[in-house]
């Protein structure tokens, strides 16, 4: 086999086996999202608490991004594939028996953790495996890939809960992550520098944990305990305080968890922006979208599930395709035609009532999810392009912190947003 053709091999098996963990981890994500009204019953508790399985989820997520470049630095991406491996694994192992909701929650903020370190890793390995010209085509591969989860997990998770039951679902993943360790031991990158390890801003990592536990915690319980009880205003005294010490570090640090650096380029600042709204709306309506379909038309867990596929199907096709186009035309275009997509889909099921279909509601939820197969290849591709090689990653790490937190903000006002109607 000639260099090149091994290269080409070799590129390809790479993007295999990062995409492998990625689905895994974003699976994950999405099949306990049909499970929150058979969890509320299990464990007899109201929305506020059950919500937490998607915040603790994302919230952690959100947090452990951050950690991602320094995880690769420090043990290579094949080490760092492999540890958080073994942390899902634990949070799946605490989800399957766990005896509160509590544990529960403790089991998916170490899903989470793990999911937030890979995401950003995996994004960066395949955007350097390809050359500049046709990165937008990895981005769409990628975007891809994340999209067959969001299409199968609710999917399988609703099969799973109507055949076996609640806790199974979180075990789903399981074979897919066995199978991703298997090809990243083989073929991930190891550890390029040698020496010490990185050094990595452990303070200012615990202003911002701080920050967005104490923020959300305000936010998700503001309804139960008074948004003007004593435990609320301090929490959000506090989630301020941490935060504005956290940026202020940021800013003198001279290895910052959070480069602001970045936010000098206007095209990926633009794409950040974006990312953040994107975000807050993609989750807040992957978490609704099976709570309502079981609460208000009666669906099934499978049924709810099912709902997603079609436009599933119609993202996985649509989001390679538009990948390979954002190598081509304006990405501000593609974006700007996505979020009008996305929103007009949203809108259309902000009027859903029980009367509404299952084929109608798949319609609406195909318009939305087309919007996405714009956004997010073009999105990634946008705002990486414009950075140097030496910032790529640590921009694909701050491009999907932004877009995760974004989510968890999301889902937590949409709770809230419930809580006060009923």
């Amino acid at each position: 086999m000639s260099t090149a053709a091994a290269s080409s091999t070799n590129k390809w098996l790479v993007t295999i086996a990062g995409m492998a963990g990625a689905i895994a981890m974003v699976l994950s994500s999405t099949i306990a999202n049909v499970a929150v009204p058979t969890v509320m019953g299990a464990f007899g508790v109201g929305q506020d608490q059950a919500q937490w399985l998607a915040t603790g989820f994302v919230a952690t997520m959100v947090a452990s991004q951050l950690l991602s470049a320094w995880f690769a630095r420090a043990l290579g991406v094949r080490g760092a594939f492999i540890v958080v491996n073994a942390v899902f694994f634990a949070g799946t192992a605490i989800a399957v028996f766990s005896p509160t909701i509590e544990t529960l929650i403790l089991g998916r903020v170490l899903q989470g953790f793990s999911a937030g370190v890979v995401q950003p890793m995996i994004m960066a390995l395949i955007f350097s495996q390809f050359p500049p010209e046709r990165r937008g085509q990895a981005m769409g591969i990628h975007g891809m890939g994340i999209q067959i989860a969001p299409m199968l997990g609710p999917m399988i998770g609703g099969m799973v809960i109507d055949t076996l039951g609640w806790r199974e679902i979180f075990l789903v993943p399981v074979p897919i992550c066995v199978v991703a360790l298997f090809l990243g031991m083989l073929y991930l990158p190891g550890r390029e520098e040698r020496g010490a390890l990185p050094r990595f801003d452990w303070l200012g990592y615990s202003l911002l944990v701080a920050t967005l536990v104490t923020l959300l915690f305000a936010g998700a319980n503001g309804q139960r305990f008074g948004w003007d009880s004593n435990a609320i205003v301090l929490m959000v005294l506090i989630g301020l305080t941490t935060g504005t010490a956290f940026v202020w570090l940021q800013l003198r640090s001279a290895s910052p968890l959070l480069d602001f650096s970045l936010f000098k380029t206007p095209q990926f600042t633009a794409a950040v922006i974006v990312g953040f709204v994107f975000g807050l709306g993609n989750f807040a309506s992957n978490y609704l979208i099976p709570v309502t379909v079981q609460h208000v038309q009666g669906f099934t867990p499978f049924l709810s599930g099912l709902l997603l596929v079609p436009a599933g199907v119609i993202v996985i096709a649509g989001t390679s395709i538009f990948g390979r186009v954002a190598d081509a035309l304006p990405a501000h275009l593609m974006v700007i035609c996505g979020l009008l997509l996305f929103a007009l889909g949203n809108y259309f099921m902000s009027g859903a009532d029980a009367n509404t279909t299952f084929a109608a509601f798949a319609v609406m939820i195909i318009v939305a999810r087309c919007g996405m197969a714009l956004i997010i290849p073009s999105l990634a591709a946008s705002a990486l392009r414009a950075l140097t090689a030496e910032q790529v990653h640590r921009g694909s790490g701050t491009l999907n912190f932004i877009r995760q937190l974004g989510g968890s903000c999301g889902v937590t006002a949409l709770v809230v947003f419930i809580e006060q109607r009923t």
